[in-house]
Protein backbone atom coordinates (compact mmCIF):
# COMPACT_ATOMS: atom_id res chain seq x y z
CA UNK A 1 0.00 0.00 0.00
CA UNK A 2 3.52 2.52 0.39
CA UNK A 3 3.78 2.04 -2.96
CA UNK A 4 0.75 2.18 -4.19
CA UNK A 5 0.74 5.73 -2.36
CA UNK A 6 3.75 6.33 -4.26
CA UNK A 7 2.54 4.97 -7.40
CA UNK A 8 -0.73 6.96 -6.99
CA UNK A 9 1.41 10.34 -6.58
CA UNK A 10 3.54 9.45 -9.35
CA UNK A 11 0.31 9.15 -11.51
CA UNK A 12 -1.11 12.34 -10.63
CA UNK A 13 2.48 13.84 -11.17
CA UNK A 14 2.12 11.96 -15.07
CA UNK A 15 -1.56 13.28 -15.12
CA UNK A 16 -0.54 17.12 -14.73
CA UNK A 17 2.34 16.81 -17.40
CA UNK A 18 0.02 15.20 -19.91
CA UNK A 19 -2.60 17.92 -19.23
CA UNK A 20 -0.24 21.00 -19.02
CA UNK A 21 1.92 19.58 -22.41
CA UNK A 22 -0.89 18.18 -24.04
CA UNK A 23 -3.84 19.39 -22.95
CA UNK A 24 -7.61 18.12 -23.47
CA UNK A 25 -7.75 17.26 -27.37
CA UNK A 26 -7.60 15.40 -30.45
CA UNK A 27 -4.49 14.07 -29.81
CA UNK A 28 -5.02 13.26 -26.08
CA UNK A 29 -8.10 11.41 -27.01
CA UNK A 30 -6.92 9.43 -29.71
CA UNK A 31 -3.62 8.71 -27.23
CA UNK A 32 -6.08 7.44 -24.16
CA UNK A 33 -8.08 5.40 -27.03
CA UNK A 34 -5.08 3.80 -28.01
CA UNK A 35 -5.02 1.65 -25.10
CA UNK A 36 -8.51 0.04 -25.78
CA UNK A 37 -6.88 -2.47 -28.44
CA UNK A 38 -4.01 -3.53 -26.48
CA UNK A 39 -5.85 -4.02 -22.81
CA UNK A 40 -7.89 -6.36 -25.02
CA UNK A 41 -5.72 -8.51 -26.24
CA UNK A 42 -4.41 -8.79 -22.85
CA UNK A 43 -7.90 -9.17 -21.16
CA UNK A 44 -9.31 -11.91 -24.08
CA UNK A 45 -5.55 -13.96 -24.94
CA UNK A 46 -4.88 -13.91 -20.99
CA UNK A 47 -8.12 -13.28 -19.16
CA UNK A 48 -6.65 -10.03 -18.01
CA UNK A 49 -4.01 -10.81 -15.46
CA UNK A 50 -1.85 -14.09 -15.85
CA UNK A 51 -1.18 -14.72 -12.26
CA UNK A 52 -4.45 -14.39 -10.74
CA UNK A 53 -5.31 -17.95 -12.05
CA UNK A 54 -1.35 -19.13 -11.96
CA UNK A 55 -1.16 -18.55 -8.00
CA UNK A 56 -3.67 -21.34 -7.19
CA UNK A 57 -1.49 -24.14 -9.36
CA UNK A 58 1.66 -22.92 -7.75
CA UNK A 59 0.29 -22.99 -5.00
CA UNK A 60 -1.07 -26.26 -5.09
CA UNK A 61 2.52 -27.32 -5.92
CA UNK A 62 4.34 -25.22 -3.31
CA UNK A 63 1.63 -27.18 -0.60
CA UNK A 64 2.95 -30.54 -1.67
CA UNK A 65 6.22 -29.94 -1.41
CA UNK A 66 7.16 -30.02 -5.10
CA UNK A 67 9.06 -26.85 -6.10
CA UNK A 68 10.21 -28.24 -9.76
CA UNK A 69 6.63 -29.23 -10.70
CA UNK A 70 5.64 -25.24 -9.77
CA UNK A 71 8.78 -23.38 -12.16
CA UNK A 72 7.74 -26.74 -14.80
CA UNK A 73 4.01 -25.30 -14.45
CA UNK A 74 5.54 -22.05 -14.93
CA UNK A 75 7.61 -22.53 -17.54
CA UNK A 76 4.87 -24.93 -19.88
CA UNK A 77 2.04 -21.82 -19.06
CA UNK A 78 4.87 -18.60 -20.51
CA UNK A 79 6.52 -20.62 -23.37
CA UNK A 80 2.87 -21.61 -24.96
CA UNK A 81 1.37 -18.36 -24.07
CA UNK A 82 3.81 -16.54 -25.60
CA UNK A 83 3.65 -17.82 -28.73
CA UNK A 84 0.01 -17.17 -28.38
CA UNK A 85 -0.03 -13.30 -27.03
CA UNK A 86 2.96 -12.68 -29.61
CA UNK A 87 0.73 -14.10 -32.55
CA UNK A 88 -2.06 -11.91 -31.28
CA UNK A 89 -0.22 -8.70 -31.11
CA UNK A 90 1.47 -9.28 -34.77
CA UNK A 91 -2.53 -9.80 -36.01
CA UNK A 92 -3.66 -6.61 -33.92
CA UNK A 93 -0.98 -4.59 -35.29
CA UNK A 94 -2.18 -5.27 -38.93
CA UNK A 95 -6.09 -4.65 -38.15
CA UNK A 96 -5.75 -2.19 -35.74
CA UNK A 97 -7.35 0.44 -38.29
CA UNK A 98 -10.50 -1.58 -38.54
CA UNK A 99 -10.27 -1.75 -35.11
CA UNK A 100 -10.31 2.05 -34.17
CA UNK A 101 -13.11 2.54 -36.86
CA UNK A 102 -15.37 0.49 -35.69
CA UNK A 103 -14.92 0.92 -31.96
CA UNK A 104 -14.89 4.55 -32.14
CA UNK A 105 -16.86 6.04 -34.77
CA UNK A 106 -16.67 9.63 -33.34
CA UNK A 107 -13.09 10.16 -33.85
CA UNK A 108 -12.02 11.98 -37.04
CA UNK A 109 -10.02 10.70 -40.09
CA UNK A 110 -6.61 12.45 -38.29
CA UNK A 111 -7.67 11.72 -34.51
CA UNK A 112 -8.07 8.01 -36.58
CA UNK A 113 -5.11 7.70 -38.00
CA UNK A 114 -2.98 9.07 -35.17
CA UNK A 115 -5.30 6.72 -32.66
CA UNK A 116 -3.93 3.48 -35.11
CA UNK A 117 -0.66 4.69 -34.66
CA UNK A 118 0.00 5.01 -31.11
CA UNK A 119 -2.31 1.76 -30.93
CA UNK A 120 0.65 0.30 -32.96
CA UNK A 121 3.42 1.39 -30.71
CA UNK A 122 1.53 0.19 -27.19
CA UNK A 123 0.93 -3.31 -28.38
CA UNK A 124 3.98 -5.07 -27.83
CA UNK A 125 3.69 -3.58 -24.07
CA UNK A 126 0.94 -6.72 -23.59
CA UNK A 127 4.05 -9.41 -24.12
CA UNK A 128 5.82 -7.51 -21.53
CA UNK A 129 3.49 -7.61 -18.96
CA UNK A 130 1.93 -11.08 -19.24
CA UNK A 131 5.69 -12.35 -18.88
CA UNK A 132 6.04 -10.09 -15.83
CA UNK A 133 2.33 -11.14 -14.69
CA UNK A 134 3.68 -14.80 -14.69
CA UNK A 135 7.08 -14.36 -13.54
CA UNK A 136 5.40 -12.32 -10.85
CA UNK A 137 3.18 -15.37 -9.43
CA UNK A 138 6.03 -17.22 -8.31
CA UNK A 139 6.53 -13.89 -5.95
CA UNK A 140 2.58 -13.84 -5.08
CA UNK A 141 2.96 -17.57 -3.90
CA UNK A 142 6.34 -16.69 -1.97
CA UNK A 143 4.09 -13.24 -0.67
CA UNK A 144 7.10 -11.44 -2.36
CA UNK A 145 5.28 -8.20 -2.33
CA UNK A 146 8.21 -5.90 -3.41
CA UNK A 147 9.04 -6.47 -7.04
CA UNK A 148 4.54 -6.32 -7.49
CA UNK A 149 5.08 -3.01 -5.65
CA UNK A 150 7.66 -1.40 -7.45
CA UNK A 151 6.25 -2.06 -11.24
CA UNK A 152 3.60 0.41 -10.80
CA UNK A 153 6.25 3.18 -10.09
CA UNK A 154 9.14 2.04 -12.53
CA UNK A 155 5.77 1.97 -15.15
CA UNK A 156 4.71 5.98 -14.56
CA UNK A 157 7.94 6.99 -14.26
CA UNK A 158 8.76 5.35 -17.51
CA UNK A 159 6.07 7.50 -19.18
CA UNK A 160 6.27 10.82 -17.85
CA UNK A 161 10.79 10.19 -18.75
CA UNK A 162 9.43 9.84 -22.20
CA UNK A 163 7.36 12.78 -22.40
CA UNK A 164 9.76 14.93 -20.97
CA UNK A 165 12.91 13.73 -23.01
CA UNK A 166 11.10 12.62 -26.07
CA UNK A 167 8.43 14.74 -26.50
CA UNK A 168 9.72 17.75 -28.38
CA UNK A 169 10.64 15.62 -31.17
CA UNK A 170 8.26 12.84 -31.03
CA UNK A 171 5.17 14.82 -30.09
CA UNK A 172 2.48 12.49 -28.47
CA UNK A 173 4.36 9.47 -29.56
CA UNK A 174 7.02 10.28 -26.65
CA UNK A 175 4.17 8.76 -24.21
CA UNK A 176 3.89 5.76 -25.71
CA UNK A 177 7.17 5.28 -25.89
CA UNK A 178 7.49 5.94 -22.03
CA UNK A 179 4.89 3.30 -21.85
CA UNK A 180 6.99 0.48 -23.47
CA UNK A 181 9.98 0.88 -21.40
CA UNK A 182 7.64 1.09 -18.56
CA UNK A 183 6.57 -2.12 -19.24
CA UNK A 184 9.59 -3.64 -20.59
CA UNK A 185 11.63 -2.37 -16.99
CA UNK A 186 9.05 -2.40 -14.09
CA UNK A 187 6.70 -5.97 -15.06
CA UNK A 188 8.65 -8.09 -17.50
CA UNK A 189 12.74 -7.35 -16.35
CA UNK A 190 11.94 -6.72 -12.63
CA UNK A 191 9.87 -9.35 -12.27
CA UNK A 192 12.69 -11.57 -13.68
CA UNK A 193 15.41 -10.78 -11.30
CA UNK A 194 13.22 -11.47 -8.74
CA UNK A 195 11.93 -14.92 -9.73
CA UNK A 196 15.84 -16.23 -10.71
CA UNK A 197 16.96 -14.82 -6.90
CA UNK A 198 13.76 -16.72 -5.80
CA UNK A 199 15.29 -19.48 -7.37
CA UNK A 200 13.02 -20.02 -10.64
CA UNK A 201 14.11 -22.89 -12.37
CA UNK A 202 13.16 -22.34 -16.36
CA UNK A 203 12.41 -25.24 -18.38
CA UNK A 204 11.87 -24.30 -22.40
CA UNK A 205 8.98 -26.45 -22.81
CA UNK A 206 6.53 -26.31 -25.27
CA UNK A 207 3.58 -28.35 -24.80
CA UNK A 208 0.16 -27.21 -24.69
CA UNK A 209 -1.13 -30.76 -23.86
CA UNK A 210 0.43 -30.93 -20.22
CA UNK A 211 -2.27 -31.16 -17.49
CA UNK A 212 -0.91 -28.26 -15.58
CA UNK A 213 -1.22 -25.79 -18.92
CA UNK A 214 -4.62 -27.44 -19.32
CA UNK A 215 -5.45 -26.58 -15.60
CA UNK A 216 -4.59 -22.66 -16.48
CA UNK A 217 -5.98 -22.58 -19.37
CA UNK A 218 -9.41 -24.29 -17.85
CA UNK A 219 -9.23 -21.38 -15.00
CA UNK A 220 -8.30 -18.86 -17.08
CA UNK A 221 -10.63 -19.54 -20.17
CA UNK A 222 -13.51 -18.40 -18.42
CA UNK A 223 -12.35 -15.03 -17.84
CA UNK A 224 -11.12 -14.92 -21.62
CA UNK A 225 -14.19 -15.21 -22.75
CA UNK A 226 -16.48 -13.85 -19.93
CA UNK A 227 -16.26 -9.83 -19.89
CA UNK A 228 -16.13 -7.75 -16.18
CA UNK A 229 -17.78 -4.53 -15.67
CA UNK A 230 -14.22 -3.75 -14.05
CA UNK A 231 -12.12 -3.67 -17.44
CA UNK A 232 -15.64 -3.16 -20.04
CA UNK A 233 -15.71 0.18 -18.66
CA UNK A 234 -12.76 1.99 -20.02
CA UNK A 235 -14.32 0.23 -23.61
CA UNK A 236 -17.92 1.40 -23.37
CA UNK A 237 -16.94 4.45 -21.76
CA UNK A 238 -14.30 5.31 -25.04
CA UNK A 239 -16.81 3.86 -27.85
CA UNK A 240 -19.40 6.54 -26.48
CA UNK A 241 -17.05 9.43 -25.18
CA UNK A 242 -14.97 10.23 -28.13
CA UNK A 243 -17.46 11.46 -30.48
CA UNK A 244 -16.82 14.75 -28.26
CA UNK A 245 -13.59 16.23 -28.85
CA UNK A 246 -11.83 16.30 -25.61
CA UNK A 247 -14.37 14.97 -23.69
CA UNK A 248 -13.05 11.56 -23.44
CA UNK A 249 -9.65 13.45 -21.98
CA UNK A 250 -11.47 15.11 -19.33
CA UNK A 251 -13.46 11.87 -18.58
CA UNK A 252 -9.89 9.54 -18.78
CA UNK A 253 -8.03 12.46 -16.68
CA UNK A 254 -10.90 12.30 -13.84
CA UNK A 255 -10.83 8.54 -13.57
CA UNK A 256 -7.24 8.44 -13.57
CA UNK A 257 -7.45 10.70 -10.38
CA UNK A 258 -10.41 8.63 -9.04
CA UNK A 259 -7.81 5.55 -9.80
CA UNK A 260 -4.83 7.17 -7.15
CA UNK A 261 -7.36 6.27 -3.78
CA UNK A 262 -8.80 3.09 -5.44
CA UNK A 263 -5.57 1.86 -6.11
CA UNK A 264 -4.08 2.40 -2.66
CA UNK A 265 -7.57 1.16 -1.15
CA UNK A 266 -8.35 -1.68 -3.14
CA UNK A 267 -5.81 -2.92 -5.75
CA UNK A 268 -3.00 -3.11 -3.46
CA UNK A 269 -5.03 -5.47 -0.78
CA UNK A 270 -6.39 -7.66 -3.19
CA UNK A 271 -3.36 -8.09 -5.10
CA UNK A 272 -1.81 -8.96 -1.91
CA UNK A 273 -4.76 -11.14 -0.68
CA UNK A 274 -5.30 -13.52 -3.17
CA UNK A 275 -2.22 -15.60 -1.91
CA UNK A 276 -3.65 -15.88 1.58
CA UNK A 277 -7.29 -16.69 0.35
CA UNK A 278 -5.78 -19.55 -1.54
CA UNK A 279 -3.64 -20.84 0.85
CA UNK A 280 -6.45 -21.38 3.21
CA UNK A 281 -9.29 -22.47 0.34
CA UNK A 282 -6.28 -25.11 -0.33
CA UNK A 283 -6.19 -26.09 3.45
CA UNK A 284 -10.21 -26.41 3.53
CA UNK A 285 -10.39 -23.39 6.20
CA UNK A 286 -13.55 -22.36 5.06
CA UNK A 287 -14.37 -20.53 8.15
CA UNK A 288 -11.77 -18.52 8.13
CA UNK A 289 -11.92 -18.38 4.39
CA UNK A 290 -15.35 -16.49 5.00
CA UNK A 291 -14.07 -14.00 8.03
CA UNK A 292 -10.58 -13.25 5.84
CA UNK A 293 -13.18 -12.19 2.94
CA UNK A 294 -15.57 -10.70 5.33
CA UNK A 295 -13.12 -8.68 6.93
CA UNK A 296 -11.31 -7.24 3.89
CA UNK A 297 -14.74 -6.43 2.40
CA UNK A 298 -15.72 -4.33 5.65
CA UNK A 299 -12.86 -2.49 6.00
CA UNK A 300 -12.18 -1.63 2.28
CA UNK A 301 -15.90 -0.34 2.19
CA UNK A 302 -15.12 1.29 5.92
CA UNK A 303 -12.26 3.34 4.44
CA UNK A 304 -13.76 3.89 0.96
CA UNK A 305 -16.72 5.15 2.42
CA UNK A 306 -14.31 7.84 4.32
CA UNK A 307 -12.55 8.47 1.43
CA UNK A 308 -15.43 9.47 -1.10
CA UNK A 309 -16.55 12.30 1.85
CA UNK A 310 -13.32 14.04 1.38
CA UNK A 311 -12.85 13.22 -2.76
CA UNK A 312 -16.52 14.42 -3.53
CA UNK A 313 -16.00 17.28 -1.11
CA UNK A 314 -12.98 18.65 -1.98
CA UNK A 315 -12.99 18.02 -6.22
CA UNK A 316 -13.13 21.59 -7.62
CA UNK A 317 -9.32 22.57 -5.70
CA UNK A 318 -8.02 19.13 -6.16
CA UNK A 319 -8.48 18.83 -10.03
CA UNK A 320 -7.36 22.77 -10.08
CA UNK A 321 -4.21 21.77 -9.28
CA UNK A 322 -3.78 20.18 -13.07
CA UNK A 323 -5.05 23.25 -14.46
CA UNK A 324 -2.65 25.26 -16.72
CA UNK A 325 -0.82 25.22 -20.17
CA UNK A 326 -3.11 23.56 -22.62
CA UNK A 327 -5.75 22.11 -19.80
CA UNK A 328 -7.92 24.86 -19.42
CA UNK A 329 -10.27 26.46 -16.51
CA UNK A 330 -13.32 25.26 -18.34
CA UNK A 331 -11.42 21.55 -18.83
CA UNK A 332 -10.88 21.70 -15.24
CA UNK A 333 -14.34 22.21 -13.90
CA UNK A 334 -15.66 20.20 -16.32
CA UNK A 335 -12.95 17.06 -15.03
CA UNK A 336 -14.09 17.90 -11.29
CA UNK A 337 -17.75 17.72 -11.63
CA UNK A 338 -16.67 13.98 -13.52
CA UNK A 339 -14.33 13.21 -10.76
CA UNK A 340 -16.88 14.10 -7.97
CA UNK A 341 -19.57 11.73 -9.99
CA UNK A 342 -16.78 8.57 -9.67
CA UNK A 343 -15.81 9.05 -6.25
CA UNK A 344 -19.12 8.12 -4.86
CA UNK A 345 -18.12 4.29 -6.21
CA UNK A 346 -14.98 3.86 -4.70
CA UNK A 347 -15.88 1.42 -1.87
CA UNK A 348 -17.64 -0.87 -4.77
CA UNK A 349 -14.87 -0.80 -6.97
CA UNK A 350 -12.56 -1.70 -3.93
CA UNK A 351 -15.34 -4.34 -2.91
CA UNK A 352 -15.52 -6.43 -5.72
CA UNK A 353 -11.60 -6.78 -6.29
CA UNK A 354 -11.96 -8.51 -3.02
CA UNK A 355 -14.75 -10.60 -3.74
CA UNK A 356 -13.33 -11.59 -7.74
CA UNK A 357 -10.55 -12.81 -5.94
CA UNK A 358 -12.54 -14.80 -3.81
CA UNK A 359 -13.56 -16.71 -6.16
CA UNK A 360 -10.42 -16.53 -8.12
CA UNK A 361 -8.90 -18.15 -4.53
CA UNK A 362 -11.42 -21.03 -4.75
CA UNK A 363 -10.75 -22.03 -8.57
CA UNK A 364 -14.31 -21.28 -9.15
CA UNK A 365 -13.66 -18.26 -12.68
CA UNK A 366 -16.68 -19.72 -14.66
CA UNK A 367 -19.56 -18.26 -12.18
CA UNK A 368 -17.32 -14.87 -12.32
CA UNK A 369 -17.42 -14.67 -15.47
CA UNK A 370 -20.81 -15.34 -16.76
CA UNK A 371 -21.95 -13.02 -13.90
CA UNK A 372 -19.48 -10.30 -15.24
CA UNK A 373 -20.22 -11.06 -18.60
CA UNK A 374 -24.83 -10.47 -17.72
CA UNK A 375 -23.85 -6.75 -16.15
CA UNK A 376 -22.07 -5.69 -18.54
CA UNK A 377 -24.15 -6.50 -21.76
CA UNK A 378 -26.93 -4.88 -19.61
CA UNK A 379 -25.50 -2.08 -18.36
CA UNK A 380 -24.41 -0.90 -22.07
CA UNK A 381 -28.48 0.60 -22.89
CA UNK A 382 -28.03 2.51 -19.89
CA UNK A 383 -24.84 4.13 -20.72
CA UNK A 384 -26.58 4.39 -24.52
CA UNK A 385 -29.36 5.95 -22.52
CA UNK A 386 -27.58 8.31 -20.48
CA UNK A 387 -25.12 9.19 -22.68
CA UNK A 388 -27.79 10.83 -25.12
CA UNK A 389 -29.71 12.55 -22.92
CA UNK A 390 -27.36 13.69 -19.98
CA UNK A 391 -24.28 13.65 -22.16
CA UNK A 392 -21.05 13.08 -21.35
CA UNK A 393 -21.75 13.06 -17.51
CA UNK A 394 -24.21 10.55 -18.11
CA UNK A 395 -21.48 8.02 -18.75
CA UNK A 396 -20.06 8.57 -15.33
CA UNK A 397 -23.04 7.68 -13.90
CA UNK A 398 -23.92 4.97 -15.88
CA UNK A 399 -20.34 3.75 -14.69
CA UNK A 400 -21.52 4.01 -10.93
CA UNK A 401 -24.70 2.20 -11.90
CA UNK A 402 -22.38 -0.33 -13.64
CA UNK A 403 -20.53 -0.99 -10.09
CA UNK A 404 -23.22 -1.17 -8.32
CA UNK A 405 -24.93 -4.20 -9.95
CA UNK A 406 -21.35 -6.13 -10.55
CA UNK A 407 -20.66 -5.80 -6.76
CA UNK A 408 -23.59 -6.92 -5.59
CA UNK A 409 -24.20 -9.64 -8.12
CA UNK A 410 -20.62 -11.02 -6.85
CA UNK A 411 -21.57 -10.83 -3.52
CA UNK A 412 -24.66 -12.73 -3.67
CA UNK A 413 -23.14 -15.49 -5.64
CA UNK A 414 -20.25 -15.92 -3.23
CA UNK A 415 -22.95 -16.41 -0.53
CA UNK A 416 -25.31 -19.04 -2.82
CA UNK A 417 -22.37 -20.69 -3.38
CA UNK A 418 -21.68 -21.44 0.51
CA UNK A 419 -18.09 -19.45 0.11
CA UNK A 420 -18.73 -16.23 2.15
CA UNK A 421 -21.80 -15.19 3.81
CA UNK A 422 -22.98 -11.65 3.41
CA UNK A 423 -24.35 -12.13 6.40
CA UNK A 424 -20.70 -11.89 8.11
CA UNK A 425 -20.14 -9.03 6.85
CA UNK A 426 -19.10 -6.48 9.57
CA UNK A 427 -22.55 -4.09 9.25
CA UNK A 428 -22.01 -2.19 12.27
CA UNK A 429 -19.15 -0.83 11.15
CA UNK A 430 -19.91 -0.38 8.12
CA UNK A 431 -22.99 1.76 9.47
CA UNK A 432 -20.69 4.14 11.50
CA UNK A 433 -18.21 4.70 9.07
CA UNK A 434 -21.17 5.53 6.46
CA UNK A 435 -22.73 7.83 9.38
CA UNK A 436 -18.97 9.91 9.83
CA UNK A 437 -18.60 10.29 6.20
CA UNK A 438 -21.98 11.78 4.97
CA UNK A 439 -21.52 14.35 8.24
CA UNK A 440 -17.93 15.19 6.98
CA UNK A 441 -18.95 15.80 3.88
CA UNK A 442 -21.48 17.87 4.61
CA UNK A 443 -19.19 19.94 6.84
CA UNK A 444 -16.82 20.24 4.19
CA UNK A 445 -19.26 20.56 1.53
CA UNK A 446 -20.52 23.67 3.41
CA UNK A 447 -17.07 25.39 3.89
CA UNK A 448 -16.53 24.85 0.00
CA UNK A 449 -19.81 26.57 -0.49
CA UNK A 450 -18.98 29.97 1.34
CA UNK A 451 -18.97 32.89 -0.58
CA UNK A 452 -15.02 33.53 0.36
CA UNK A 453 -14.28 30.37 -0.60
CA UNK A 454 -15.79 30.36 -4.31
CA UNK A 455 -14.11 33.06 -5.38
CA UNK A 456 -10.54 32.00 -4.02
CA UNK A 457 -8.00 31.49 -6.88
CA UNK A 458 -4.72 29.78 -7.66
CA UNK A 459 -2.64 26.84 -6.81
CA UNK A 460 -1.64 28.09 -3.30
CA UNK A 461 -5.62 28.61 -2.54
CA UNK A 462 -5.96 25.20 -3.87
CA UNK A 463 -3.39 23.50 -1.45
CA UNK A 464 -5.06 25.70 1.78
CA UNK A 465 -8.54 24.47 0.67
CA UNK A 466 -7.58 21.03 0.71
CA UNK A 467 -5.23 21.10 3.18
CA UNK A 468 -8.22 22.36 6.13
CA UNK A 469 -10.78 20.14 4.37
CA UNK A 470 -8.82 17.59 5.21
CA UNK A 471 -7.83 18.22 9.02
CA UNK A 472 -11.49 18.89 9.38
CA UNK A 473 -12.67 15.77 7.58
CA UNK A 474 -9.94 13.72 9.30
CA UNK A 475 -10.97 15.36 12.64
CA UNK A 476 -14.89 14.72 12.32
CA UNK A 477 -14.31 11.42 11.44
CA UNK A 478 -12.27 10.24 13.78
CA UNK A 479 -14.25 11.75 16.14
CA UNK A 480 -17.48 10.41 15.44
CA UNK A 481 -16.15 7.17 14.96
CA UNK A 482 -14.82 7.37 18.62
CA UNK A 483 -18.30 9.00 19.91
CA UNK A 484 -20.05 5.95 18.09
CA UNK A 485 -17.71 2.84 19.44
CA UNK A 486 -16.33 2.05 15.89
CA UNK A 487 -13.10 -0.05 16.25
CA UNK A 488 -11.48 1.27 12.28
CA UNK A 489 -9.37 3.96 14.16
CA UNK A 490 -7.81 1.57 16.69
CA UNK A 491 -7.27 -1.07 13.74
CA UNK A 492 -5.90 1.57 12.13
CA UNK A 493 -3.38 3.25 14.75
CA UNK A 494 -2.71 -0.57 15.56
CA UNK A 495 -1.70 -1.80 12.04
CA UNK A 496 0.07 1.37 11.60
CA UNK A 497 2.42 1.05 14.75
CA UNK A 498 2.98 -2.95 13.61
CA UNK A 499 4.22 -0.95 10.32
CA UNK A 500 7.02 1.37 12.48
CA UNK A 501 7.57 -0.99 14.41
Amino acid sequence: MISSLLSGVLGLVRTKYIAYVFGAGSATDAYNAAFNLPDMINYFLVGGVASITLVSILNRHRQAGDEEGADRALSVVLVAMVTVVGTGIILAEFFAPLYTRTFFPGLDPATAALCTHLTRILLPAQLFFFVGGVLGSRLLVRKIFVYQAVTPLIYNIGIILGGVFLAGRFGIDSLAFGVLAGAFVGSMLLNGIGAIKSGLKFFPIFNMRHPDFLEWLRLSLPLMIGVSLAMADKWILSYFATGDAGGYTMLTTAKTLFNAPLVIVGAAAGAASLPFFSSLYAQDKMDEFDTAVNRSVSRLIAVAFLMTALMAATAGPVVDLFRGGRFTQVDATVTAHYFRIFAFSLALWSAQGIYARAFYAARNTLIPAISGTIVTVSSIPIYAFLFHHVGVSGLAIASDFGIVAHTLALALLLHRYGLVSIASLEWAELGKSLLAAVLAYAAVSLVMQADYVRHLRGYGADLCLIAVSTVLWGGLCFGILQLSGSGLPKQILRRRSKAAA
